[in-house]
């Protein structure tokens, strides 16, 4: 397994562990300080991602503007936890060699409804990609488990870089 791989179980490891930590209600609970969004919601994002990338490397295109958005994510903890070990299997079976393979990705970034945007990737970088939006959308959600008094782990929707920079600092405080 490569780097990238690993990187993709422990994010979704989080994951695991943020929704065994949580009750239904607080996962399905919006917060209008958020958005008036919920952690589910938030978490559903994440794994959209993931699914939008697997279900590329089959099609050749990865297409995150057509992401599959299911409720049943977002609203029901035990179906979120089912989809996050069968992403988390699907995401370990890819070859470290198919990392470096090619592929198309469209994403909407321009705020003009008629303007896509298509590019060349490689594999590996979409899943770079994925791992951190996921922590990105992590940080949210720990602010919102915050706000639900749900204990989520010191590093939780912390970007790996950051805390290595953090260790690296206190060590010469």
């Amino acid at each position: 397994m490569s780097p990238l791989n690993d990187a993709v179980v422990e994010v979704l490891r989080q994951g695991e562990a943020l929704l065994a930590a949580m009750s239904d209600d607080k996962y399905t609970r919006r917060l209008p300080a958020a958005f008036n969004s919920a952690v589910g919601g938030h978490y559903r994002h994440c794994l959209d991602h993931f699914q939008s990338l697997l279900h590329g490397l089959d099609s050749d295109e990865i297409n995150y503007d057509h992401r599959a958005r299911d409720k049943r994510i977002e609203n029901d903890r035990a179906f979120a936890q089912a989809e996050t070990k069968r992403l988390m299997a699907a995401c370990q079976s890819i070859p470290a060699a198919f990392l470096e393979c090619s592929v198309i990705v469209r994403s909407q970034v321009s705020y003009d409804p008629n303007e896509g945007t298509v590019i060349r990737s490689t594999v590996g970088r979409e899943i770079m990609y994925a791992v951190a939006h996921c922590i990105h959308h992590y940080a949210l959600i720990a602010v919102m488990c915050r706000l639900l008094e749900v204990s989520v782990p010191e590093s939780f929707g912390i970007a790996p870089s950051t805390i290595k920079y953090q260790a690296r600092h206190a060590q010469a405080a």
